[in-house]
């Protein structure tokens, strides 16, 4: 017996969902969002090596922003007095736009003392220091989309 051939998909308005969460991966750099609404939770998720939602479709694989780090520069990640983003968002150098700079490249630091601000999900989250010392590098842009575990200030 011969099978019917498979009919096309119509979109529904989860297709929808999720094309609209891929759009706005795209448009702000970030590599995952979740979204629950009315019962439905959708995650669109986005790695260097491989594309995939939740559902298991592939999206168009495209490479997260990087910067190439000159060979004889050591990895801040490796610093032992590295301070790596505790999450997901956008980060901020100062409390407001065109305010001071919580810490400047050479600013002495102590423990719990406010490094950056970190807006995740509509709320500006607080990043402590979690040494005293003092910044001698800050590796990223105010503004700038971070990832979990990314290198943000070394203090030394």
């Amino acid at each position: 017996m011969a099978r019917a051939p498979k009919k096309p998909e119509i979109p529904t308005a989860h297709d929808d969902v999720v094309r609209s969460l891929a759009q706005l991966l795209d448009e702000t750099g970030l590599t995952e969002i979740e979204v629950e609404r009315g019962g439905l939770r959708v995650r669109v998720a986005r790695s260097n090596a491989s594309s995939a939602m939740s559902y298991g479709q592939p999206m168009l694989s495209e490479p997260l922003r990087s910067s190439p780090v000159p060979a004889n520069i050591v990895d801040p990640a490796k610093h032992p007095g590295v301070v790596t983003s505790p999450m997901v968002g956008t980060a901020y150098r100062a409390s407001e736009p065109g305010g001071k700079a919580f810490v400047e490249i050479g600013s002495s630091v102590k423990t719990g003392a406010t490094l950056l601000i970190i807006e995740a999900m509509k709320t500006m989250n607080q990043i402590p220091a979690p040494r005293s010392g003092t910044v001698t590098q800050i590796l990223f842009e105010d503004g700038q989309p971070v990832e979990f575990g990314e290198p943000l200030i070394i203090i030394e």
